[in-house]
Order: structure tokens, then C-alpha cells, then sequence
């Protein structure tokens, strides 16, 4: 049985849905945002399942993660991914292109494609515009484009992701109602941060107002029978019921990583001098987990000191994106919570380091979030 579980039922589902929509999946065009919590298996799911089955249905497919270096600007990373891919399908030889013929039967000769732009130049003042590139492979490919952006909510914490959303918007408004199109523009995006990309679709004054935002269909009790199944080809003894491991795994929010390491302790625990029965073991074992992966994080804050864990909770209490971090009314709040006094200027660093650890994010200017919401959460049980 393969180690990585396989969703190949949902994937030609959401690939159907986005590259054939039926007449209730047609606002799916105007583009496609998944929310869930991190480490809940969205990348995975998209790199393992999603992304091979689009192009196995004959779309180009270009895929980005605004994660990979969060130092970069989101910009940045989309372009060179969107380069990278047409490069390739500029390449006679390259699988993409090879792939493109088989399917859609192309007639390209011995050459790939031929863009009407320096590819080098794409993005840049003077260069070509989003829309133009890929407009160009849309009628060259004679089919859809999907780009993927994982963590899509990154973009709107600078004024050139904004830029980049309303250029994708072009592009999209460039393509998808020619009523003679060979191929559509589909965007999808996914996110860690619920609200934000909820609010994504949901504010006027954002890119894609009006578009779907949809919760990620996390892991189910398929998933918790898959594990069960390897571990018991494994022939290891110690194994819970089905349905307390599912309860765990609901537990511990969908989250694979924590799932195999709750059960990693029922093991060790079982061995021991314990003389609990798994299904009562392993309750115990996910809700201490649960906390201990809030804990991971709050490590790194408690870690830069009192100021920081001032400026987090001061985050973390908030509903919505939080504002004032740098503030006279803020620096007197956190020298009331750490005991001495704290200048206005003594703030910035500090909030660039727990931007730098993940633990915070920037939502907009001067808007402040915590990175991971499941953190926030377990922190707010903590205070009541």
C-alpha cells in the first residue's frame, strides 16, 4: 500500500468541475479559492493528485507555492513560475510539450511554441502584460491554463501581490469571454488562512470579488482506514478501533503529521507499563498533542522574550486582522504586560522577527494576523 494516500476521486472531481463545469460550476471560471488549515494535506493533495490529473485532461498547468521563500515578494514567485512553464513549453524536446501533443493531437512540427514576447521580459516595464502570455498559450495549447497559487493569501500582503491579483483578474477578463476561445483561464488558489482568503472573494475592493471560495475538503475516515490498514500489514499489535482513531484524528484538526505521531506514542506508551487499552490510550495522547503543537510555535515567541509575547497576544486576541501594533497606546500596553517601559521604536524589530518565524503574518498595512489559526485557537482555550 503506497505510503502517500492517494485522492485520485476528488481530484477528477475538482478537475471536472474546473475544466468541464456544468451549469452550476460555470462562476468556477471566474476563479476558485480553497480554504483550510496548514498541515491538513493541500499541497500535498495538490502536487500528488490535483496537478497530474489536470494535465492528464489536457491543461497547462503552472503551480506556485508563496510559501516557498517567504522573503520573496509573491510577485516574483508567480512570474518566475508562469516563465518557467512557458519556457518549457517553448522547448521542442521538454515533457510538457510532448505531453500537450499526445493529448490534444497538436501539429507543432519539430518546434514548441513561439511567443510573440521575450520571455525574459515578461512582467517587466515594457515587457509583456499576464494577460498577453497567456492568452498566447491558451490559443497555441487550444485548451485551458490552470495556475495554482498555494498560500494565495501572501499576495495581498504587499501593494505588488495586489498588483499581481489585478493582473491575473486581466487576464482572466482577456480571455474567458471570447466567445470563439479555443481555452479558458482558470485561477485557483488555496490558503491556510480562512478569513483571509474568504475575504479575497468576499471585499469589493479585492481582485476577485465574486469569485468561489470554498472550504478544502480535508482528510476523511478513508484516510484513517488507510493508516490502520499499513499498520496492521506491518503486523503491529497495539492498534486502536476505527472509529477512536478517526476521533483523534478530528482531534488533532485533520492534521496527517500528528495523526502518525499520536500513534507513534500509543505504540511506545503500549510497550510500556501502561495497562490501558488503545482506544483509551489514544484519546489521552491526541489531546495532549493537540496542545503540543501550539506549543512548537509559541516556543519560538516565548523565545524572543516578553515584548514579543506582548505583541502576539495582542495579536491573537483579535477577531479580524489586527492594527495599532505600533502605537504609543500599544508600547504602554506591552510595558504595562512586561514590567517596564517599551519605546515605539523598540516594536518594529521584534514584529519583524516573529514575521520572519512564521508565527505572525502580514495582512495589509499595518494589519497584523497570526500565521496559523490553529495556533490562535488552541491559544484562546488556553486564556478562558
Amino acid at each position: 500500500m503506497a505510503a502517500v494516500f492517494r485522492r485520485p476521486a476528488l481530484a477528477s472531481e475538482l478537475a471536472g468541475r474546473l475544466l468541464r463545469p456544468g451549469v452550476l460550476d460555470e462562476g468556477l471560471r471566474s476563479g476558485l479559492f480553497l480554504s483550510g488549515l496548514r498541515r491538513t494535506g493541500k499541497t500535498t493533495f495538490l502536487r500528488t493528485d490535483l496537478v497530474p490529473e489536470l494535465e492528464a485532461q489536457g491543461a497547462v498547468v503552472i503551480y506556485v507555492d508563496l510559501w516557498s521563500d517567504i522573503k520573496a515578494s509573491p510577485a516574483a514567485l508567480v512570474y518566475a513560475a508562469v516563465r518557467r512553464v512557458l519556457k518549457e513549453l517553448a522547448t521542442p524536446a521538454s515533457a510538457p510539450l510532448a505531453r500537450l501533443r499526445r493529448l490534444r493531437g497538436l501539429e507543432l512540427g519539430g518546434m514548441g511554441f513561439r511567443f510573440g514576447f521575450q520571455l525574459e521580459q515578461l512582467g517587466e516595464p515594457g515587457g509583456a502584460s499576464l494577460a498577453q502570455a497567456l492568452t498566447e498559450v491558451v490559443d497555441q495549447a487550444k485548451g485551458d491554463v490552470v495556475l495554482i497559487v498555494d498560500e494565495v493569501q501572501q499576495a495581498i500582503t504587499t501593494e505588488e501581490g495586489n498588483q499581481l491579483l489585478l493582473a491575473l483578474k486581466a487576464a482572466r477578463d482577456a480571455i474567458n469571454p471570447r466567445p470563439e476561445t479555443p481555452g479558458h483561464f482558470l485561477f485557483l488558489g488555496t490558503g491556510s488562512h480562512r478569513a483571509l482568503v474568504g475575504e479575497l472573494t468576499a471585499r469589493r475592493n479585492q481582485a476577485f470579488a465574486g469569485a468561489t471560495s470554498l472550504p478544502y475538503p480535508v482528510l476523511d475516515q478513508d484516510y484513517v482506514r488507510h493508516v490502520l490498514q499499513r499498520l496492521q500489514d506491518d503486523a503491529v499489535q497495539a492498534l486502536p478501533s476505527e472509529e477512536t482513531a478517526w476521533k483523534a484524528f478530528q482531534t488533532l484538526g485533520h492534521r496527517p503529521e500528528e495523526f502518525l505521531r499520536a500513534l507513534q506514542q500509543l505504540q511506545l506508551s503500549s510497550r510500556g507499563d501502561s495497562d490501558l487499552e488503545p482506544d483509551e490510550l489514544l484519546p489521552v495522547i491526541a489531546a495532549t498533542l493537540r496542545g503540543s503543537a501550539a506549543d512548537l510555535e509559541l516556543q519560538k515567541v516565548e523565545q524572543l522574550g516578553g515584548l514579543a509575547m506582548a505583541i502576539f497576544e495582542r495579536v491573537a486576541r483579535e477577531e479580524g486582522p489586527a492594527r495599532g501594533l505600533f502605537s504609543a497606546e500599544a508600547a504602554a500596553a506591552y510595558g504595562e504586560a512586561i514590567g517596564r517601559e517599551v519605546r515605539v521604536e523598540e516594536i518594529q524589530p521584534v514584529v519583524n522577527e516573529l514575521l520572519g518565524d512564521n508565527v505572525l503574518m502580514r495582512l495589509g498595512h499595518g494589519l497584523y494576523g497570526v500565521a496559523d489559526p490553529f495556533v490562535q485557537e488552541i491559544w484562546r482555550e488556553r486564556q478562558r
